[in-house]
């Protein structure tokens, strides 16, 4: 799950790197889009793109959330960013708004006509729209998913407390007198 996660991550840092030179390009100093038909058309790619790049982590993104929570509160506090339990909100915040999302998206999917299928105008409409509408906390999760990948390495890098402390005794001092062989 953490790769998916990391590849999310990634994915969706190219996904916004190109959104961002478009509507770098095409906008005025004001930000108010040049050809707002293309401006739009542009937006829905954005959108489906970090949908579809979100989809291989959301089957697991309560897990990784959960145990994210579990591995730091077990962690020192010497460990831990001060930003962490802020953000681990934010993405507990993104995720039930995306899980309420896809449930309005499964209704609305089964209430469109037996013919609309992808690629149909009545179908892909309602899929942009959807969507949309989960744009913004797809972004909430590239950033600051990395956070669950930050909390994870630390915790790697945490002494376990079912691990002894190592104890600094000195090794039994071998003499080469004693090794020669007579």
């Amino acid at each position: 799950m953490l790769r998916h996660l990391s590849r999310f991550l990634h994915d969706s840092k190219a996904i916004l790197d190109s959104w961002n030179a478009y509507s770098d390009e095409h906008t005025d100093l004001d930000g108010w889009p040049f050809d707002e038909d293309a401006y739009g058309r542009r937006a829905s790619v954005r959108d489906a793109a970090t949908a579809n790049a979100f989809e291989n982590v959301r089957i697991g993104a309560h897990h990784l959330l959960a145990t994210a929570q579990t591995q730091l509160t077990q962690l020192p506090a010497d460990a831990v960013q001060s930003r962490w339990v802020w953000q681990l909100g934010v993405l507990h915040d993104a995720l039930d708004r995306l899980d309420a999302l896809h449930e309005k998206w499964r209704e609305t999917r089964d209430s469109l006509p037996a013919d609309a299928r992808p690629g149909t105008r009545a179908f892909d409409d309602a899929l942009a729209e959807h969507d949309a509408e989960c744009w913004s906390h797809l972004d909430a999760w590239a950033t600051h998913g990395q956070a669950i990948v930050e909390i994870n390495a630390a915790a790697r890098h945490a002494p376990s407390p079912l691990a002894p402390r190592p104890t600094t005794t000195a090794a039994p001092s071998t003499s080469l007198a004693s090794t020669v062989r007579r």
